[in-house]
């Protein structure tokens, strides 16, 4: 029988053999980090804060070679960045889905850290559903469905690769939140969206709606009739918001939007993209013992 740690030893390296060529160390006149090389035409993807205000730099890869890189758009409220190589790059690495990422799974992260270029690390996947906050100017957003490992991370591994077992670009790590506590953004169909929205507009539209609220529990009789067991109680309403518009005051609870079930602030945010901006959005709130719909029209965020 195989000693288990060959085993262990052998998915990390295939995963390392993989996926080294395809990161690439990202140097802006400010720092350092990581990138992704995900298109074969030589898109990239990397941190925010790693290009920072930066209109391009310079990347390195494993072979030695380097290009000058445009940033094609930034989006500070995810986290993420696109970037353009301006000439050859390596085969692009397959990203993957986090979505189907198990607590206790091992993942491997690839990056650049203290300017280490192509360093490997190995760990698990320590916790899921995580949220990190974000800000750009004055907008705050909680990056939703954060992945939190053990793998050691460390300054530069920013805008670098965590893989799956099958070298799977399951997220992009971003930030170190304590010894031995990694956090990485989720590669899952928002994410997919956002790069999306950043090749093809530079930037990614939000919907702002004006509501600050507070996960709460719903009582037994109201999810007995609802099906749900959370709803959002509305702390604040911005005035002058398209919120305080439709009728929505502090102390209602949103039971659905769009007529989407909404038990935390994830699942509000997930319809917070361009596709609401001017749209009628029907809400349905909780309000002195009766169901409340009101119809709201989220306008553009400003940042």
């Amino acid at each position: 029988m195989a000693d288990p740690l060959d085993a262990y030893s052998q998915v990390v390296t295939s995963v390392a053999a993989e996926l080294l060529p395809k990161v690439a160390a990202v140097r802006v006149a400010r720092g350092s980090g990581s990138a992704v090389v995900f298109t074969a035409d030589g898109f990239l993807l990397t941190n925010a804060h790693v290009v920072g205000s930066a209109r391009g730099g310079t990347v390195a890869f494993a072979d030695g070679s380097a290009a000058e890189f445009t940033v094609v758009g930034r989006d500070p409220l995810s986290d993420l960045a696109v970037i353009r190589a301006q000439g050859p790059t390596p085969e692009p690495a397959v990203l993957g889905d986090s979505d189907k990422l198990v607590v206790g799974q091992l993942v491997v992260a690839v990056g650049n850290p203290l300017g280490l270029a192509g360093s490997v690390t190995a760990g698990v996947v320590s916790g899921l559903g995580r949220s990190l906050p974000a800000r750009s100017g004055s907008a705050v957003r909680m990056i939703e469905d954060v992945i939190q490992t053990d793998a050691a991370l460390n300054p530069g591994n920013s805008g670098g690769a965590l893989a799956d077992s099958r070298a799977r670009v399951v997220g992009v790590n971003t930030a170190v939140a304590g010894m031995g506590v990694g956090l990485a953004v989720p590669m899952n169909n928002t994410t997919r969206s956002i790069i999306a929205a950043l090749i093809r507009d530079g930037r990614v539209r939000r919907a702002f709606l004006g509501l600050v609220t507070s996960p709460a529990p719903l009582p037994e009789p109201l999810r007995r009739r609802t099906g749900q067991a959370a709803a959002l109680r509305v702390v604040e309403v911005v005035a002058g918001s398209p919120a305080e518009r439709a009728g929505l005051r502090a102390g209602d609870l949103v039971l659905s939007a769009g007529r989407t079930p909404v038990g935390d602030a994830q699942s509000l945010q997930r319809l917070m993209f361009a596709e609401a901006i001017g749209k009628p959005l029907p809400i349905t709130v909780y309000r002195n013992g009766a169901l409340v719909d009101v119809i709201a029209e989220p306008l553009e965020l400003t940042v």
